[in-house]
């Protein structure tokens, strides 16, 4: 894998944490690389990536790893706030409305090659590699409901949800309900909170729930992004949480 080390960003710090756990995935709205890279490297702008990657699939280091790039802004996963410390960021050249608006497969093969070297060194688990809309669901949405999150998954890259029984999930959405979760929105909520999303924000905006339904569609149930908590995006929920418990119980058996 080569990297073009030509250009380098001035704006980062220190990370608070030693220990890297996440990476994240950005893209740029900008409308070309070279605008990307003079944007990242502006010290005015205080935003900066550890790597870009072009069109072309070309990779740039623009943060050295060990240092803690300002990428992820206000941001929050599984009580986690300081994602930016503890965290990879990796940034895309693609804009949904400019010239650049596709996920080439350079891009992408560029790009599985980066995730699988960085998992190898980081040790990161695969449920740790989100997008900016995953950590930041009421102000951003990139990498976008485009984004191949299915290729990645395909190549043992990231995690997505298995399929699970259905008298399994009927099991455990009357469990819910017989512990007090008297609709499928308040299961949801719950789930969404488990997964590491922030729900926080939704108890005092209620019209914020859609912005959270809706980042969740956008990386783990794509063929219907409606913001919307229909029957498909519940089942879905319903096996993500599933296949999170299970993973959970599984490794803890494994222990032993």
């Amino acid at each position: 894998m080569k990297l073009i080390n030509k250009y380098k960003s001035p704006n980062y710090n220190s990370r608070k944490f030693h220990k890297i756990k996440f990476i994240i995935i950005h893209y740029t709205a900008l409308a070309n690389c070279n605008e990307a890279i003079t944007h990242l490297c502006k010290a005015d702008n205080k935003v900066s990536c550890h790597y870009l990657i072009s069109q072309n699939g070309q990779i740039y280091s623009l943060v050295d790893e060990k240092k803690r790039a300002w990428h992820a802004g206000f941001s929050y996963w599984d009580s986690i706030t300081d994602i930016n410390s503890c965290s990879i960021g990796i940034e895309i050249d693609y804009s949904n409305n400019k010239n650049n608006r596709k996920f080439t497969n350079k891009i992408i093969n560029s790009l599985k090659n980066l995730l699988y070297y960085l998992k190898k060194k980081y040790k990161i688990d695969e449920k740790n590699i989100l997008g900016h809309s995953d950590i930041a669901p009421y102000r951003k949405i990139d990498p976008g409901k485009n984004f191949p999150w299915k290729n990645l998954h395909l190549s043992k890259l990231v995690f997505m949800p298995k399929n699970i029984n259905k008298k399994v999930s009927s099991n455990i959405i009357n469990w819910f309900k017989s512990h007090g979760f008297k609709s499928k929105k308040t299961i949801s909520i719950f789930i969404l909170m488990y997964i590491g999303y922030d729900i926080l924000p939704i108890f005092y905006n209620k019209n914020l729930y859609k912005n959270l339904i809706l980042s969740y569609q956008s990386h783990f149930n794509q063929k219907n992004i409606s913001g919307k908590l229909d029957i498909h995006t519940f089942n879905k929920l319903v096996e993500h949480f599933l296949s999170l418990l299970l993973t959970k119980m599984k490794k803890n058996l494994l222990k032993h």
